[in-house]
């Protein structure tokens, strides 16, 4: 079966990983990624390490990290800095669908690979990029880190416990959700990108900033706020808008219980022999029970603290209440589901390095994402590419070299 983007050539020019997410979507979804790196360590989440992967023989490693969000590419070492070097992106620009790039507002320019630089040599280019703060406003010039994303753009200030209880203070995700979310949209707007321009011809340039897609994130707390122009406060594990939703302490260990509905509330209480709460005025619709909150999950942490998780579990799934334990990442891998759903993808690099990486999630019927190739070393692809897409012959491929204009292969 065709890949739903295989007749789409990435530039990718970013790194680190809001960038690098992005283009691997594309990647597993089709796209053929050149991934351009410095000469000097490439990519800064190669080192973004321990874990590092095994490296047999090779004298340098890999981080996990950097295995993350690099697979499906080529890596080609161009020093850019240099007129020859950004000469040569300029070139494999002609040739490619999509440029990405998370540089500082403008600071492609001096390069000549800015999107009016690109444009200039391919028209139609699609010329995504990704920062902080995007192109316009008072901290356009900005760098922007996912840390500080989680911060400024309102997502800490509703995560952690709340304020009063034990270890209460302002608390960050604990993965890069800003980088993350970003990268998703940037991926989402490219393919719309590709569309209009198979229907019309014109590329075009978009902007995605950390900033603005953590906030469009931040839904119905964002929109909690517009509404009642009440700003929400870290609830801990519970949930604003739905009670009871949240983590309770069974007699060995915890549970998730998401009660999404009124009638999900009566199979609960009936599941946990308690019928006196199920007929109880205080708790009979969600927004009853939002004002009650305290006396109801007190009443029910009192009797699941007495009963085994499984037990929970079991219960509940039988009257069809969402229920689960809290995993760890071991038990995320080794759990049935996980492994039915082939979400552990083992690939193996040309040097005979195994790679393991998480699967791309959607199962798409006719084009499904395909796992083609292991996140490559640095500069690995730099002949290949240099050979394949610009006709250069090995005469012409060692004189840059020997300048310092490309590096490794």
């Amino acid at each position: 079966m065709a890949s739903a983007l295989s007749h789409i050539t990435v530039l990718d020019l970013s790194r680190v990983l809001a960038g690098p997410w992005s283009t691997q979507a594309l990647a597993d979804l089709g796209a053929t990624v050149i991934k351009v790196e410095s000469q000097k360590g490439g990519d800064d989440t190669r080192k973004w390490g321990p874990p590092f992967m095994a490296q047999g023989t090779s004298a340098t490693a890999d981080a996990a990290y950097f295995a993350a969000c690099n697979r499906n590419k080529s890596s080609i070492c161009i020093d850019f800095s240099r007129p020859d070097g950004a000469a040569l992106v300029r070139q494999l620009a002609a040739k490619a669908d999509v440029v990405v790039e998370n540089f500082k507002k403008d600071g492609l320019a001096k390069y000549g690979l800015d999107y009016e630089g690109l444009k200039a040599v391919k028209p139609d280019i699609i010329y995504c990029s990704i920062t902080g703060f995007g192109q316009t406003g008072p901290y356009s010039h900005r760098a922007g880190y996912d840390f500080l994303i989680q911060g400024m753009a309102g997502l800490m200030s509703v995560t952690g416990q709340p304020e009063g209880a034990p270890g209460h203070e302002p608390m960050k995700v604990g993965v890069a959700v800003s980088d993350l979310f970003t990268g998703m949209y940037a991926a989402l707007s490219i393919s719309a990108a590709v569309i209009h321009r198979d229907r019309t011809g014109e590329g075009q340039h978009i902007g995605c900033s950390l900033f603005d897609t953590t906030v469009a994130m931040m839904a119905n707390q964002a929109s909690n706020y517009l509404v009642s122009g009440v700003s929400p406060v870290p609830m801990g594990n519970s949930h604003p808008n739905v009670v009871p939703y949240r983590v309770f302490a069974v007699q060995d260990g915890h549970v998730v219980i998401a009660c999404g509905n009124d009638d999900q509330f009566q199979r609960l209480c009936d599941a946990l022999d308690l019928p006196d709460l199920a007929r109880d005025a205080r708790f009979t619709r969600n927004s009853d029970r939002i004002r009650n909150r305290e006396v109801l999950e007190s009443r029910m942490g009192d009797v699941l603290a007495r009963l085994p998780r499984q037990d929970v579990i079991d219960r509940l799934e039988r009257v069809q209440v969402s229920c689960g334990p809290i995993n760890r990442l071991e038990d995320v891998f080794q759990d049935p589901h996980a492994i039915a759903r082939g979400l552990s993808v083992p690939l193996e690099r040309p040097d005979g390095m195994a790679v393991p990486t998480v699967a791309y999630p959607a199962k798409l019927e006719k084009t499904p994402a395909r796992f083609r190739s292991a996140p490559p070393a640095l500069g690995a692809d730099t002949d290949a590419v240099l050979r394949d897409v610009l006709d250069l012959d090995d005469e012409a491929i060692e004189e840059l070299r020997d300048a310092g204009i490309v590096g490794v292969s």
